[in-house]
């Protein structure tokens, strides 16, 4: 899998407190765009939508420290979906057979690993903003 460099760098803190306000700002620029459901633009889908709003439904069922340890990357998130054209490693979701999990590999700009999941409903073809998680 080929890496995005994003020029970003992720979010600094050490606390829950700390790292979700910087987050939920993030977030909240995104939102302002549009007057339903949170999306970004994909270069690697041809600029299809991919819905934002799955996320945190996600992030709150894991426990504080491991939200702090992904929250950190969000704004790199955002750079990587909107502008990566590298292919993902994409396979059938092993839970649910009707949908298709598509994981992007970056690299921060101070040399961090990390990756981004996008889920992908074979039905209709949605594309939702699941995780993202540095390597172990």
């Amino acid at each position: 899998m080929i890496v995005y460099k994003t020029k970003t760098q992720k979010f600094g803190g050490t606390s829950y407190k700390e790292v979700i306000k910087k987050a939920r700002k993030a977030f909240h620029d995104i939102e302002k765009r549009s007057k339903r459901s949170a999306y970004l633009r994909s270069a690697y889908f041809k600029k299809e939508k991919i819905f934002l709003n799955l996320f945190w439904d996600h992030i709150n069922q894991k426990s504080p420290r491991d939200r702090v340890r992904r929250l950190k990357f969000l704004d790199c998130a955002f750079e990587l979906i909107e502008n990566s054209v590298h292919k993902p490693a994409s396979k059938k979701n092993p839970n649910n057979k009707n949908e298709i999990l598509h994981r992007f590999g970056g690299i921060t700009s101070a040399g961090e690993l990390y990756y981004v999941q996008i889920k992908e409903s074979v039905k209709t073809g949605r594309k939702d903003f699941v995780s993202v998680f540095p390597e172990e």
